[in-house]
């Protein structure tokens, strides 16, 4: 039985936690949290011990607390670093590689420059096997995971006649869980995004992929509009389909008119958080004209990295084969069952 501590309680701690108990070969220690507010009473509430800095003890003194982050790190096998972004950094040089510990991290840190937290970007579709023993691995980011889904079954499908891909990345201004984050009425572009320099981190440094991205005034999922440029003449949209019938993570859907409507199934189906924990690719929006294939897909943002970081724990902690550790994931998330019944409520109509 493997010991993991979660460090954070956001948007990425309280789902991974939510799955994590379900996972019988995974102890929880417990999770960190650095603000006294009304997060720790939820924690608690749904049986996790809170842990807090030693230097905060003092501010937490109304809430039962379990004991010091440094002291639940004594006693864990791995860490999913699940802090604000650019925070995951100093707890690797403060507090994780002075013990020796494992981490993930989330996808607001770097693999770059002078803050990396590791040299390996993690994603399941395209590089699981890296992660083997690795100590230090970042997971990508909602977008950047959601990317890989996609293209890397392009690539082993097409191969060499794919020449180009350019993506514009429509997203979600805050999750929405958080309320405190006000959602401006504006239109943001994005300077120099991230998001395709990251992906190229598991696609190839020379791949031919050029993003764009905005920021639109919803919390309501994000959305990829993708051309995809084939040597040729491109495949017909019921072929690239196709490809994606029995993909992990992957819904094709028919009637959806837009993200909300996915997110309130979600919602109605009882589903954790209204995650779908996937792709959804808008089969009605697919379009097929000369060599260029448009389609659009909407990522369900934060809760698509959650079964990746389950993927990724299991690479560094058991070294299991990428066969052994889909089936467990898919034991604990069940997103076949998720995407049988996405596809059958946003089916296309005769």
């Amino acid at each position: 039985m493997k010991k993991i501590f979660v460090n954070g309680y956001g948007s990425i701690g309280s789902r991974i936690t939510s799955f994590l108990k379900d996972d019988p070969e995974i102890t929880v220690i417990g999770v960190g949290k650095y603000s006294p507010d009304e997060k720790v009473n939820v924690a608690i509430s749904r049986g996790l011990n809170v842990y807090v800095p030693e230097r905060k003890l003092d501010s937490f003194s109304d809430y039962k607390i379990s004991g010091t982050i440094e002291s639940a790190l004594d006693e864990c096998d791995l860490v999913i670093d699940a802090a604000p972004g650019g925070h995951g950094y100093k707890n690797k040089k403060n507090l994780y590689e002075p013990k020796n510990i494992s981490a993930i991290y989330q996808g607001g840190e770097s693999t770059t420059g002078d803050e990396s937290v590791s040299n390996l970007l993690f994603n399941s579709r395209a590089n699981y096997d890296l992660a083997s023993g690795k100590q230090h691995v970042m997971q990508g980011s909602c977008n950047v995971t959601g990317m890989g889904r996609i293209l890397e079954p392009l690539r082993e499908k097409f191969g060499d006649d794919l020449i180009r891909f350019d993506v514009t990345l429509v997203r979600r201004w805050a999750d929405i869980e958080q309320t405190e984050k006000k959602v401006s009425d504006t239109i943001e572009m994005t300077e120099k995004p991230h998001h395709g320099d990251d992906v190229k981190l598991y696609f190839g440094k020379d791949a031919p992929l050029y993003v764009r991205a905005i920021k639109v005034p919803t919390r309501q999922m994000h959305l990829h509009i993708m051309d995809i440029r084939f040597k040729e003449t491109a495949p017909k949209p019921s072929e690239l389909h196709n490809i994606f019938a029995d993909e992990f993570g992957v819904a094709t859907l028919w009637t959806a008119k837009g993200t909300k409507d996915v997110r309130d199934y979600a919602q109605n189906m009882g589903f954790n958080f209204t995650d779908t924990n996937m792709i959804h690719i808008h089969a009605n929006m697919t379009t097929s004209i000369g060599d260029t294939v448009q389609m659009m897909y909407s990522d369900d943002q934060t809760g698509i990295v959650i079964p990746e970081n389950h993927m990724l724990l299991q690479a560094m902690l058991f070294d299991k084969s990428y066969e052994d550790a889909f089936a467990h994931t898919e034991s604990i998330f069940h997103m076949k069952e998720k995407k049988l019944k996405l596809q059958e409520h946003f089916a296309k109509k005769d």
